[in-house]
């Protein structure tokens, strides 16, 4: 009988513990540690109508998003009395998006300005101020533009342009013959039309078919996203004049005016070939731009809209693509939309004051300088690269800097307002501010300090200025905890820390050096050798099949298993440091040795279950494996592991040429 049937989001978070320390009966871990660890878990736990995944992730994304829930509950009667600008405006949206009768009221008034200029589109010479008046609203149609330090100079802002605005979740969903695609494709055809009705335009087929048939030429001209990680190819410096004789058919100079106010910037485009395509797009007639206009604006706002839209957008986003039975609980899904906007950070302020201490930033920080040591280590002891490559690789190591917890000061927000009886607007406002905020800091040097996630997040990253960002929201248990002994805490969020460092050295990442600039710093045949050993891994991860005829796409997935290989190895020997400080670290607890406790905990860290409607999303288009397959390869790869559950050479989780990299 199952005994963690989930359905509630506390469920969820109160399920965390089942069966974390109950290694599954029968099951042998030199075959199949996930399910060594998980299984028990797996059996006991089913997944709830709302959610398209659970896991340990999960379960604490939820335990955040509950907390700034009661916070915000609190906050929003009154406001103005919180003690910080983003503070008070999370607060009054939070206000906003609980006051569902306030959103049916005002329907689509917070649009109706873009709407109506998008209705009185007549011409393509028109296109150039309205694609500008909708990029500074941050809907990418059919652009994705930002402000974002230049990839080869990171002392200095550039404009970027980057392909986007297709309606299915990748461009092969257009052309596919396949299940999944054509399911997709039906359904996004289904609430395309449906936006469209609900904002009273012309919804009939004649007009999804057309509307379909321009997105799929914008797909056509699309590059792969396994292509897209290639960081040179997306590199491709012009002004308005290059670009204008490269892109012809549009006018930059005009957009570039309406956008910024300027039209002497530097612009970055990625996707050479879409950005060509759009320009020649630009004369399909002006019903045509009318039609997929209207539709992306609707799209980028439906969930704050009144509840037919966003209902759709549940239709398609979550029921078709990721398989949920029924919505999030309101709250969540408002906590959800203000993360999603430029006041996210007032959220991180909400919850570092709550579930964030001193202890914690104080040993986190010392686990991020335990596993960078270790990372010296493998570096130095590399028999694969030269003396040269391996001086410059140090010294990109020693330049890392770690952003722990929060940031050191937070956003005034300074000329933005939000209502509470305008959900729609605040997202709109605030995303007009943000652009204007942005725009304002191209002529200035690059802020190392920014942040560019909230704290409340359950995730880490590797930014682009060669940083590493873990934010307090996953510097909690199950991922870390400051009261835990350290195999268990070096096993889970030291292997995170790990895969961060590993990312500024994975095949994309390596590209990169010490400032975080562009710059090839690598000899030839120091590079030859590495793309020997990364092509080990993408071999490795292809032989994967997930679901039947869907195997990981190990191009895409590279820079992630790499740093899930070598992160899991540093964070090994970082453990060990810890237990040469301490000897008592290395004690067996519960008749586990620490090298033991350290990768249960790791496998912990990664079990889950998921719709297979979300999986098979994830395999087309998310750079990540699916969890499964986060612990079987990197631990089926390590020879600590092998030695630590007595795994013979060539069992399953034991390869008899292990694939390494770092």
């Amino acid at each position: 009988m199952k005994t963690c049937v989930l359905a509630a989001a506390a469920a969820l978070a109160a399920c965390a513990a089942v069966a974390a320390e109950a290694p599954a009966d029968g099951i042998d871990p030199c075959v199949d540690f996930y399910a060594y660890v998980n299984r028990a878990w797996l059996d006991q736990t089913e997944l709830p109508p709302d959610r398209a995944r659970i896991g340990s992730f999960d379960s604490l994304r939820v335990a955040n998003a509950q907390l700034l829930e009661r916070a915000l509950g609190e906050a929003a009667a009154r406001p103005d009395a919180e003690p910080t600008p983003g503070r008070r405006l999370v607060a009054t949206d939070f206000a906003a998006g609980s006051d569902e009768k306030a959103i049916e009221a005002r329907g689509l008034a917070a649009l109706k300005p873009l709407l109506d200029r998008i209705d009185a589109l007549g011409s393509a010479d028109e296109l150039p101020p309205l694609l500008a008046a909708l990029a500074r609203a941050q809907v990418a149609a059919p652009l994705a533009v930002f402000v974002s330090p230049d990839a080869k100079d990171k002392r200095r802002y550039a404009l970027y342009l980057r392909q986007s605005g297709l309606g299915l979740p990748d461009r092969d969903d257009y052309v596919d013959d396949n299940e999944h695609a054509r399911r997709i494709r039906d359904a996004y055809r289904v609430y395309a039309q449906r936006l469209l009705a609900l904002a009273g335009a012309p919804a009939d087929e004649t007009t999804v078919d057309t509307l379909f048939g321009f997105e799929k030429k914008l797909a056509a001209a699309s590059l792969a996203r396994a292509q897209q990680r290639d960081p040179v190819a997306v590199y491709n410096p012009h002004d308005v004049h290059t670009l204008g004789a490269f892109a012809a058919g549009f006018d930059w100079a005009a957009w570039l005016r309406a956008y910024a106010g300027r039209d002497d910037l530097r612009l970055i485009v990625g996707e050479t070939g879409f950005v060509r395509a759009f320009a020649k797009l630009t004369a399909e007639p002006p019903a045509v731009w009318r039609s997929y206009l209207r539709v992306r604006l609707l799209d980028a706002y439906a969930r704050r809209l009144p509840k037919p839209f966003d209902a759709a957008a549940f239709a398609y986003h979550d029921a078709a693509i990721r398989g949920l039975r029924q919505p999030l609980p309101r709250a969540e899904r408002i906590v959800q939309a203000i993360g999603a906007t430029a006041v996210a950070e007032g959220l991180g302020e909400i919850y570092v004051a709550r579930a964030f201490s001193p202890k914690a930033q104080q040993r986190a920080s010392q686990l991020v300088a335990d596993v960078t040591a270790a990372m010296r280590q493998h570096i130095e002891q590399l028999d694969w690269m030269g003396a040269p490559t391996k001086q410059r690789a140090l010294a990109k190591l020693a330049a890392i800097a770690p952003k722990i917890g929060a940031p050191a000061t937070w956003r005034r927000y300074d000329g933005l307002v939000f209502r509470r009886d305008d959900f729609a607007g605040n997202a709109l406002r605030a995303a007009e501010w943000q652009t204007a905020d942005r725009l304002a800091e191209l002529d200035k040097p690059v802020d190392r300090t920014r942040w560019n996630t909230s704290p409340y997040i359950v995730n880490a990253y590797a930014g682009t200025l060669n940083d590493i960002v873990f934010p307090a929201g996953i510097l909690q248990p199950p991922f870390f905890d400051a009261d835990a002994d350290d195999a268990t805490n070096y096993g889970a969020i030291g292997t995170v820390i790990g895969h961060e460092i590993t990312h500024h050295f994975d095949d994309r990442g390596r590209q990169f050096d010490a400032d975080g600039n562009l710059a090839d710093w690598w000899t030839e045949p120091d590079a030859a050798a590495y793309k020997a050993r990364v092509d080990r891994v993408v071999a490795l991860y292809e032989g994967y099949e997930p679901v039947p005829g869907q195997r990981i796409n190990g191009r895409l997935t590279l820079g992630e298993n790499v740093s899930d290989l070598s992160g899991v190895q540093i964070a090994y020997d970082a453990l060990q440091a810890a237990i040469g400080r301490d000897p008592a670290a290395g004690a067996t607890i519960n008749g586990r040795t620490a090298a033991q406790r350290f990768f249960v905990a790791y496998a912990t860290l990664w079990r889950g279950k998921q719709r297979v409607e979300a999986l098979v999303n994830q395999l087309r288009t998310d750079p990540h494996s699916p969890a499964p397959y986060r612990v079987l390869a990197p631990l089926s790869n390590n020879a600590a592991f092998a030695a630590a559950f007595s795994c013979k050479p060539g069992s399953p989780m034991a390869a008899a040429q292990p694939v390494t990299v770092w």
